[in-house]
């Protein structure tokens, strides 16, 4: 399962930590990001030092600063910084397809 993140403070703490990390940012509200959560954990399996997670409502200033528009969106952070990522359709989500091209996208270490 993936690290559940509870604000902005404990995601720069987990990224000094962690040369390579995807975060999931999502909402519990929406219904996009509660069909996509299982897939993103099934990725994070046997991974979980990779992965994290953070319901945007209670941080809603994360928005501004990594251009989020659409939930979930997942961003592969490396050494800190935003190396990829993949933003949600409006009204659609992501798909375990796009997650593995993500993944596939930030070297063959993440598989």
């Amino acid at each position: 399962m993936s690290q559940l993140i509870d604000n902005e403070g404990e995601l720069h703490e987990v990224m000094k930590t962690k040369d390579e990390l995807f975060v999931l940012f999502y909402a519990s509200w929406c219904p996009f990001s509660q069909r996509f959560l299982p897939v993103y954990e099934k990725f994070a399996r046997d991974r979980e030092h990779r992965y994290a997670r953070i319901l945007i409502e209670k941080n809603e200033h994360l928005c501004d600063k990594y251009s989020i528009d659409v939930y979930p969106t997942v961003i592969f952070f490396k050494s800190g910084k935003v190396s990829k990522r993949l933003d949600g359709t409006s009204q659609v989500g992501l798909s375990e397809g796009q997650m593995i091209g993500l993944i596939e996208a930030c070297g063959p270490r993440m598989k």
